[in-house]
């Protein structure tokens, strides 16, 4: 109430700019900026851009054997591997999840199945992940030149 800032409920960012269709398979790593929806099967980490706040859709026909690192996720098939949401994470009713799951904000409808932990991550962790990568993005910073003084 007083000093304390709420956190914004659910998802953040609803654009979908990619789509991994149901017949794709891919083998390695996938990093991505806004939104993905995945109906096909990655083995490999799927890793949203850091500093950016990005959404992932796995849909009940999707798949991924690997760690998960997203803002907002919404899980409606299989994860083997760690979950990180920055932000929000939504576990539809057919999600299933082999792994441990660390959330801001966490949705589960009944169903759903965690062979895991979930762990509640704290606001500040999830806000300096986001700082660190606009630092990072920024690039290297000039310095003045130093000047010397010799008597």
């Amino acid at each position: 109430m007083f000093g304390k800032k709420r956190l914004q409920a659910g998802i953040e960012q609803t654009q979908l700019a990619t789509l991994i269709a149901q017949d794709v398979r891919i083998t390695g790593d996938v990093e991505f900026a806004d939104g993905l929806r995945l109906d096909g099967q990655v083995h490999g980490d799927v890793v949203g851009k850091q500093g950016v706040k990005t959404l992932l859709v796995l849909s009940d026909c999707g798949a991924i054997e690997g760690n998960v690192h997203g803002y907002d996720i919404v899980v409606n098939g299989r994860i083997v591997g760690d979950v990180i949401a920055d932000h929000f994470i939504e576990l539809k009713a057919n999600a299933r999840v082999t792994g441990n799951i660390q959330y801001l904000q966490l949705q589960m409808e009944s169903g759903a199945t965690v062979e895991g932990t979930l762990t509640k991550r704290e606001a500040n962790a999830a806000q300096e992940r986001l700082i660190d990568a606009r630092a990072a993005d920024a690039g290297p910073q000039l310095l003045a030149p130093e000047t010397s003084t010799n008597a």
